[in-house]
């Protein structure tokens, strides 16, 4: 954003139950695939909802220790806490890497959830639900979101992919002031797989998901995106640029046994500045969340 008068947009009074529909006024519904020429007065509604979102107030596996000072933190994360070595370090950018169905945005909200129990203060940002959805989804696995919402400890932020990549610029310079005030600890974006769509050539996607990720990093939060694996290669994202940028890396997928029998598995594949198991272990989504069997094997 430029000059005195976009600033006005953010520092006007919130509205906590602002979504984002065509042109970026606010939805209701949510999630939209509406656009409008960046720079417009729908890109100025838009950049205003954006901020109004804020306010409220067997074997281990394990290499020898990692010795660090750097504050910990757990995923929360049924059996995948115990595969890391002291917790995940704080303000870590993370990736959750899977196909559809395996539990990426159900292992983003118990992230959330982790963080909500303990009284942090958290923001979820969604480029694919609504916010109504989000918080059904949390409430069918006994997460109480709306009460969270409502004593301004979560943010829910809906965009419409379209009109977040016209405002790109301007939400890339504000966010790190905005999750600042609203005083978070944890964040997640999902999927950063939709932003990346925005962009037909791989050099002008890789420089926006870079400057973005960046970002993020400043806001200092412990932050989580998630992201659709490659059709062809379940330990790689899409387009095979955010496992490169982000500090921890995590894949769901599918794995099926020579007797055809199918499960879920998961396994870290780097997180930097902490040790952490180096082996693939299966999970299952349940009703109380995601629980990875860290003593069990594949087959």
């Amino acid at each position: 954003m430029s000059d005195e008068g976009d600033d006005d947009w953010f520092e006007s009074g919130l509205d906590e139950d602002a979504s984002f529909g065509e042109g970026g006024a606010p939805d209701a519904g949510g999630g939209g695939m509406g656009g409008g020429p960046p720079g417009g007065e729908g890109d100025e509604l838009f950049e205003e909802d954006f901020a109004s979102a804020f306010e409220g107030g067997g074997s281990s596996g394990f290499d020898e220790e990692f010795e660090s000072d750097i504050p910990r933190i757990d995923l929360g994360i049924t059996g995948l806490d115990d595969m890391i070595q002291g917790g995940v370090p704080e303000r870590s950018l993370l990736v959750v890497i899977g196909s559809a169905g395996t539990g990426k945005t159900t292992f983003g909200l118990q992230f959330l959830q982790k963080g909500l129990e303990e009284g942090e203060r958290t923001v979820y940002i969604t480029l694919e639900e609504s916010r109504e959805a989000i918080v059904e989804a949390a409430t069918e696995k006994g997460w109480g979101f709306d009460e969270y919402l409502e004593n301004d400890q979560l943010a829910i932020i809906d965009l419409d992919p379209v009109e977040m990549a016209n405002s790109l610029a301007s939400i890339r310079s504000d966010l790190p002031r905005l999750i600042d005030e609203f005083e978070a600890e944890r964040l997640v974006l999902d999927s950063v797989s939709l932003l990346e769509m925005m962009y037909d050539n791989q050099p002008d996607r890789r420089t926006e998901v870079f400057d973005f990720t960046k970002a993020l990093k400043s806001a200092g939060v412990t932050t989580m995106v998630t992201s659709e694996a490659d059709q062809n290669n379940p330990y790689a994202s899409r387009h095979g640029i955010i496992e490169y940028l982000t500090d921890g890396v995590f894949v769901l997928q599918y794995v099926r046994s020579e007797f055809r029998e199918t499960r879920l598995a998961v396994e870290i594949q780097k997180i930097r500045n902490a040790n952490h198991s180096r082996e693939t272990k299966p999970y299952e989504i349940t009703s109380d969340g995601i629980s990875v069997y860290q003593q069990a094997n594949i087959f």
